[in-house]
């Protein structure tokens, strides 16, 4: 799978007269999909929006809300890598098929953030990883690096730190919708001489990562949102009001 800009530059070389081998030599793309791209070459009107870090004066992507959320996803259930075999990395998030609404919300950003690039879906066992390879992946995910992310710090640019600051809310659904949940527990009082079961909903998030924690629960803060640290890796928010604030801008996965 190679991303628009890769197909662009490919398309360039054959209008400049070269012969599909010395293209796919050039640039190891296999001779069979440029010979696609010459039989269907990609619509006219569609133009390439460039990177967000890479112009001259670098800015943040665009749509910021959407980066937000695939941000929280990413740094839940999401992996950058990049086989030998192929010159492009990807980014896969994989997410639970119990919550198809999830999954969707997933794809939508990913096309946002990524519009010149093709979303693909592929099945595992009982969920699926979504998948979008560029060259800029690192570009808006600096965090990406060797080893697990909970192994390694895990620290915000400051553009992205005023991306998650404009959009909190997002930032914190996309971290619930990858490593969090909404529950109802349940307790017995004694009222009136007899024992009553009440029930309550609450909020959990866990990551082993202490620095995504930390982000999780810094923005929280910034929504006025109590929370507790309830065991090692999990973070739980079970206050009335705070919860009320939760389902309003969060609500249960579907």
């Amino acid at each position: 799978m190679y991303d628009a800009e890769t197909r662009q530059q490919a398309l360039a070389l054959v209008a400049q007269g070269r012969s599909l081998s010395s293209i796919s030599k050039h640039t190891g793309i296999s001779r069979a999909a440029i010979r696609s791209w010459q039989a269907c070459p990609a619509p006219q009107s569609r133009h390439l929006v460039p990177c967000a870090r890479c112009r001259p004066a670098p800015g943040a992507p665009d749509p910021a809300d959407s980066y937000a959320y695939l941000l929280g996803l990413y740094l839940g259930d999401g992996c950058i890598s990049r086989p030998p075999q192929h010159r492009t990395a990807s980014l896969r998030i994989s997410l639970d098929d119990a919550w198809p609404g999830v999954q969707q919300e997933a794809a939508a950003s990913l096309r946002a953030v990524f519009p010149n690039n093709a979303v693909g879906w592929v099945q595992k066992a009982g969920c699926h990883d979504l998948k979008v390879y560029s060259k800029h992946l690192i570009c808006l995910f600096p965090q990406h690096g060797p080893g697990r992310k909970h192994e390694r710090r895990i620290i915000l640019e400051a553009w992205q730190q005023e991306i998650v600051d404009a959009h909190p809310w997002e930032f914190v659904r996309g971290l619930i919708h990858s490593d969090g949940c909404r529950i109802t527990n349940w307790t017995t009082r004694l009222t009136g001489g007899q024992r009553k079961r009440y029930e309550y909903p609450r909020y959990f998030f866990t990551n082993k990562s202490d620095d995504i924690r930390k982000l999780f629960c810094h923005t929280l803060d910034k929504v006025s949102v109590e929370w507790t640290a309830t065991a090692p890796y999990n973070i739980s928010v079970a206050r009335k009001a705070s919860v009320a604030l939760m389902d309003a801008h969060v609500g249960p996965k579907h």
